[in-house]
């Protein structure tokens, strides 16, 4: 039989061969743990969670104290409970680190998100201010409701005092006429 001559594993062009593990291991979402830890966090800072730490610690201290001595299974210095506290706080620690961390970069997204906006928002109000002045210049050009009605009634005023002048003329030519027309009656 013909021996298999060991793999080269410094070359990049041929794969790798793929290990097997003994033990299979657990795979967890990094989401599925964020949302966890932040769980976690938030119950770690209610009154609910001191008050519950607090009547734990007093039972422990009290029962140890105080107990049967052949049922106390932490004397007097509580090894015990102090080892219990601390390994609570050393996973608490980095828990409450991986939520404020999330918090942060939701946080973060949300500040890109509103400058984002208050970009849109500034430059379409520039946008619709340069509208605004360009329909005002225009409109300066443009006869308004108020000016065409203004000139509407300077109108109406000259055609008023052109009326009355013709017929003040048309008054004052019939009473020449009749005036005129009078003695030519009389020399007839």
């Amino acid at each position: 039989m013909a021996e298999r001559a060991p793999r080269d594993t410094g070359r990049i062009d041929q794969p790798r061969e793929v290990r097997r593990a003994l033990l299979p291991r657990p795979t967890v979402s990094q989401e599925t743990f964020g949302v966890w830890s932040e769980r976690f966090a938030r119950f770690m800072g209610t009154p609910r969670f001191l008050i519950y730490m607090t009547a734990f610690v007093a039972v422990w201290i009290t029962w140890n104290a105080v107990g049967p001595p052949d049922l106390r299974w932490d004397p007097y210095a509580f090894i015990f409970l102090t080892l219990m506290l601390s390994l609570q706080a050393s996973y608490a620690a980095p828990l409450i680190l991986l939520a404020q961390n999330r918090q942060a970069d939701r946080d973060r997204v949300a500040l890109e998100q509103d400058r984002a906006r208050d970009e849109r928002n500034l430059a379409d109000t520039e946008f619709l201010t340069r509208e605004v002045a360009a329909l005002r210049l225009a409109m300066s050009d443009t006869a308004t409701r108020d000016f065409v009605r203004s000139e509407l009634r300077g109108l109406l005023d000259e055609f008023d005092e052109r009326g009355l002048e013709v017929r003040r003329r048309d008054e004052g030519d019939t009473a020449a006429d009749a005036a005129g027309s009078a003695p030519e009656q009389a020399a007839t």
